[in-house]
């Protein structure tokens, strides 16, 4: 049986997939969840197969699935909202980018996070791309990753897929923090994104949740500190 098929099928010809993943940060999750409702981009198709986790959610009145496609002028969004069941990881995101091949796209652009622990200077983040793309606009600002940095999970393995197939493909890797959601690495690569394709989006909301959650870790920490003192006595 099939893992999985887009239903209803989308006409990919001349335009550009993006997607992201809950990896470091939550980068590329938050990234394109936030594109996805702050362009208002159109539902157009599901993913449906025994590879879709026995999960749902709900949103603004509404199902929301774990594997949907979003359409936004010429961007496409594959807004991924849980694994995919039975550990099957690679054998679906491998047939994902196989589908973006065949289905007529111009390029793919992955969003992920980069542990801001490798950062060294006041970039804010790296690109990485198959041998078949050749960066233009906006990324051509930003510096390769350096080598024998690791790349893992879903990025890796359409990037893995893509440089084979000789299909043109990038990574946007924003510095963030390994350790919890960062919307400041999400709002830099949602920022490079608007450059690069010309759209306008406001990533004041997310810059401010970067404050809300920088705020909130200062207090869990003092407030620990506190508790740390007062557990001793002279």
């Amino acid at each position: 049986m099939s893992p999985f098929k887009f239903k209803p099928e989308v006409d990919g010809r001349g335009k550009v997939f993006v997607t992201g993943f809950q990896g470091i940060g939550g980068t590329g999750y938050w990234c394109v969840r936030y594109l996805i409702e702050s362009l208002k981009a159109k539902r157009v198709s599901f993913v449906d197969g025994d590879v879709v986790p026995p999960i749902t959610n709900v949103s603004s009145g509404r199902i929301v699935t774990p594997f949907e496609l979003y359409e936004k002028g010429k961007l496409v969004f594959f807004r991924v909202e849980s694994t995919p069941y039975g550990g099957r990881d690679v054998e679906f995101y491998r047939r994902v980018a196989e589908w973006v091949e065949s289905s007529g796209f111009k390029e793919a652009a992955l969003v992920g996070g980069l542990n801001i622990n490798l950062k060294f200077d006041d970039s804010e983040g790296r690109i990485a791309y198959t041998s078949a793309f050749e960066p233009y606009g906006e990324l051509k600002k930003l510096k390769f990753l350096e080598d024998d940095h690791l790349i893992a999970g879903p990025v890796a393995i359409m990037l893995n897929y893509f440089e084979v197939s000789g299909f043109p493909a990038y990574a946007i890797l924003a510095y963030a923090h390994p350790d919890r959601v960062d919307p400041k690495a999400a709002a830099v690569s949602a920022r490079i994104l608007s450059r690069q394709y010309g759209f306008k989006v406001d990533v004041e909301p997310l810059l401010k949740g970067a404050e809300f959650i920088e705020e909130e870790l200062k207090k869990r920490e003092e407030k620990e500190k506190r508790a740390y003192d007062e557990s001793f006595y002279a």
